[in-house]
């Protein structure tokens, strides 16, 4: 199933949960906070923006940002909350399409970079956000780290969510560090559930930090969260900072 027919009408109806998940204050505010933080007086370009959960509230801070987005419904249901002139997007691949003009900060939240599917397509993401960086310019990604451990050998499948009206599993192929997510939602008055799957390719954070650096970038800072928790080995996320490295760094290497 292509991003495409994941990310269609129903996906982005559904996918705006006001004031809950990851629009909770708690969740939504740190990380609005630190990336106008890091994007100071410049422009900001957010890949895959969307229903603008994170571009629309920054740019209500006072700093310009863009985004790109393959879906043309999410598209859609950020216009519902905003106008081209506010937030601008580009429909297209965000490890492909160019938009016109530099930026200060380029931000990939919420595990996005694991909907691309393979290796390449991920490097070609760090590429595409170096093309749009000038000097000093960052790349800011938030990220789950892979829960392998919590597989017991010959285990294929994992819980991550057990709540009323809600299961959430997920099926792990290490040989090519694809996860399928399975988002079992059943209705009040019916014992039928209705499913929704999300592919994705698990990326460790050293891995991560390889992508940055063929791509011209070097590690800045990485935390648990938007607020800056310490990274440990028993994180479950990070949220890393990379920067463009020096030109002249560069030339010495």
């Amino acid at each position: 199933m292509g991003q495409d027919e994941i990310w269609d009408a129903g996906a982005a109806r559904r996918y705006d949960t006001p004031g809950t998940g990851m629009f909770a204050p708690e969740t939504l505010g740190p990380a609005v906070d630190r990336l106008a933080d890091l994007a100071g007086e410049g422009r900001a370009l957010e890949f895959a923006i969307g229903t603008g959960r994170v571009g629309i509230p920054l740019a209500e801070r006072g700093v310009p940002v863009t985004g790109i987005e393959w879906s043309r419904h999410m598209v859609a249901r950020l216009r519902e909350k905003v106008d081209a002139a506010a937030v601008p997007v580009v429909e297209g691949d965000m490890a492909a399409v160019v938009v016109p003009g530099r930026f200060s900060l380029v931000y990939l939240v919420y595990n996005t970079i694991s909907n691309i599917l393979t290796q390449a397509g991920q490097v070609e993401c760090f590429r595409n956000a170096a093309r749009h960086l000038g000097p000093g310019g960052r790349f800011v990604i938030e990220l789950w780290v892979p829960e392998l451990r919590r597989l017991t050998p010959g285990q294929e499948a994992v819980v991550f969510t057990a709540e009323p009206g809600y299961i959430g599993l997920d099926t792990v192929d290490p040989l090519h560090q694809r996860v399928v997510s399975h988002h079992f939602r059943f209705e009040d008055a019916s014992e039928d559930a209705k499913v929704f799957r999300t592919e994705h390719r698990y990326i460790w954070p050293a891995e991560l930090d390889l992508m940055a650096q063929l791509a011209g970038f070097e590690l800045e800072s990485r935390h648990a969260d938007w607020s800056g928790a310490e990274f440990t080995g028993e994180s479950e996320s990070h949220v890393s900072v990379y920067r463009v490295r020096d030109a002249a760094r560069v030339n010495e290497d």
